[in-house]
């Protein structure tokens, strides 16, 4: 079928679905450390501070990259649960697309100024935004992801023959320099800036930086979070971009960065949001749609793990659901409280087991990129 996505609940016809095989490491670095923030808790999130974790060492040297090896059995049971999911859908009558798998004996890439590991291809809803008709290839914020749409290339090309637009946003240099973590006045307030960044010869200043995961798509209207400057001129160039197409409206500091697992769509009118607090930062006439909060998640709702697993993702992962129409959604089999919160308010829900989804830092709304659905470019606002 024809590239066709516009919004993330009219119903599902096609889907990308990620892939975890050779996720092998982690890279801890400074674009990984400004990163992981969550405003709405009011403090620095859910992962340990780059001040703490390298504790003894020498604070100079806390930007430096660090590789955290991942476990075998943990990868093992992300990749069952991914392929689970994909079963899933099939059987609900989507047809996936999956990307190339990452051959683990390339698995490093070199760049001008920096070096890292190529992560493979799981989170795909992040690097790529689809509106509409067009593929936009998003400039990626971590620099382990630099490459991550380069496994997608066979299933664009063939949207691409059948008549999609296909368009990549400028590619960051993604040296120290790039990175604007506090200048902005609508910068996030907890992220935490690196000490001394280090020159490089390729600095060109702060540059166009920002994931799919910070837009929310409703038909004609693209709702942009903007939390640094690197988000701000990405939303300059989507301005200028989709002119006379799409309706661009910024919404400021809601999350650091992703806003998938805080405000979701479920149906026109129907918002599913983290806490009421969320309503503050949207746009003026989504404060007026019906909302469903989230329970508070219970400890029991996730696996726990050693001290030396640090956990990325916020006990909110869960809301990273993937719908498949206006009535029913796919949510972790292992949230009841969700669950229940959404039958309660006449959902489907459809429960698919996803272990890991806090320590891999992904849900099933960033596992997948919707290319067909059959909603347009409707007015929802």
């Amino acid at each position: 079928m024809r590239l066709n996505s516009y919004d993330d609940f009219t119903p599902l016809k096609e889907v990308v679905l990620g892939s975890a095989t050779s996720y092998l490491e982690r890279l801890n670095d400074l674009s990984f450390d400004m990163f992981i923030s969550d405003n709405l808790t009011g403090a620095r999130g859910y992962y340990p501070s780059i001040t703490d974790w390298r504790p003894g060492e020498d604070r100079s040297r806390r930007n430096e990259p660090d590789r955290m090896a991942l476990k075998e059995r943990f990868l093992n049971e992300l990749i069952q649960d991914v392929e689970g999911l994909s079963t899933q859908l099939v059987q609900l009558g989507v047809t996936v697309h999956r990307p190339m798998a990452l051959d683990p004996a390339h698995s490093d890439a070199t760049a001008p100024g920096w070096s890292a590991p190529i992560t493979p291809p799981l989170n795909v809803r992040d690097n790529t935004l689809i509106l509409g008709d067009e593929i936009i290839e998003t400039p990626p914020t971590l620099r382990a992801r630099y490459f991550e749409t380069q496994f997608l290339k066979p299933i664009f090309m063939d949207y691409f023959r059948q008549g999609a637009r296909w368009t990549t946003m400028p590619r960051p240099m993604m040296t120290d320099a790039s990175f604007d973590p506090e200048n902005l006045p609508n910068a996030a307030p907890n992220i935490e800036a690196p000490d001394n960044p280090r020159p490089s010869p390729y600095d060109v200043g702060v540059e166009i930086m920002i994931d799919g995961a910070n837009c929310l798509r409703l038909g004609r209207d693209l709702i942009v979070n903007i939390s640094n400057a690197n988000h701000a001129l990405a939303c300059d160039w989507l301005e200028r971009h989709l002119e006379g197409r799409f309706r661009v409206h910024r919404m400021h500091r809601l999350t650091q960065s992703h806003i998938d697992s805080v405000v979701i769509p479920l149906r026109p009118g129907t918002l599913l949001i983290r806490s009421e607090r969320v309503l503050d930062f949207l746009p003026e006439k989504l404060r007026h749609w019906d909302t469903i909060v989230s329970p508070t998640p219970e400890i029991h709702d996730y696996p726990q793990y050693e001290a030396d697993n640090p956990i990325p993702a916020s006990p909110y992962i869960d809301l990273n659901l993937l719908s498949i129409d206006e009535n029913t959604v796919l949510v972790n089999d292992a949230c009841k409280t969700l669950i229940r919160t959404l039958e309660e308010h006449r959902f489907t829900v459809v429960p698919v087991q996803h272990r890991h989804r806090r320590l891999f830092g992904g849900g099933f709304h960033c596992f997948t990129l919707d290319t067909v659905r059959t909603g347009g470019a409707e007015d929802y606002l």
